[in-house]
């Protein structure tokens, strides 16, 4: 990513070893717990007008042909495909976003996002995301740049020096469950005549 420069060295593979270096967040594997703070954000008013504008554009080409001025059929498709996404949008955005909220909140970063108070901009990229994800690639771009921001790819956790906790007690009943583990438990059981058993 430009700007950032590399990535830190993980403590091992530094040159330098008694050289100082920041501090490391250590970050919840199962995530953080309790409700999704409060949305910051007002609805979002530049979808909202530009649905206004497109059906506007829409009724004018329509009083336009009804007064004879053709205006073009592919251009009317145009316009009308541009109010029907739109409704789209306005439709689904605020569910999308309130989902899409309350799942960040329940991620490792969303402690470091609650100490350090990034609510309102985890806000910004729910939104850029949602327009991402219904097809805006100008979204998806920023997205992409407000995510690495806020630590959501291993890369910019890396920048960040936040470090996801290992789970070992899940690690460890991840293992037991293996099929090469309960073929071990099956192999040490022995099969026993209940007739034998009484005896």
């Amino acid at each position: 990513m430009a700007g950032m420069g590399p990535a830190p060295k993980p403590e091992g593979q530094r040159r330098r070893r008694n050289a100082p270096t920041a501090a490391t967040t250590r970050l919840p594997a199962e995530g953080r717990t309790g409700t999704a703070p409060r949305w910051p954000l007002g609805d979002d008013i530049e979808t909202a007008a530009r649905l206004m504008v497109a059906r506007e554009k829409v009724a004018e080409f329509e009083e336009r042909e009804a007064e004879g001025k053709p205006v073009g059929e592919a251009r009317m498709d145009r316009a009308r495909e541009a109010v029907k996404i739109l409704e789209h949008v306005v439709a689904i955005q605020a569910k999308a976003e309130k989902a899409l909220w309350r799942e960040l909140w329940r991620t490792p970063m969303a402690a470091a996002w609650e100490r350090d108070g990034y609510t309102r901009e985890v806000a910004q990229y729910v939104r850029w995301k949602v327009h991402a994800e219904n097809g805006n690639l100008d979204a998806a771009k920023e997205a992409r740049q407000l995510g690495d921001r806020i630590g959501l790819t291993p890369l910019a956790r890396l920048r960040l020096r936040w470090e996801v906790a290992a789970d070992e007690l899940a690690e460890v009943r991840e293992r037991r469950s293996t099929p090469q583990s309960q073929a071990r438990v099956q192999a040490r059981m022995h099969l026993v005549d209940p007739a034998a058993v009484g005896q």
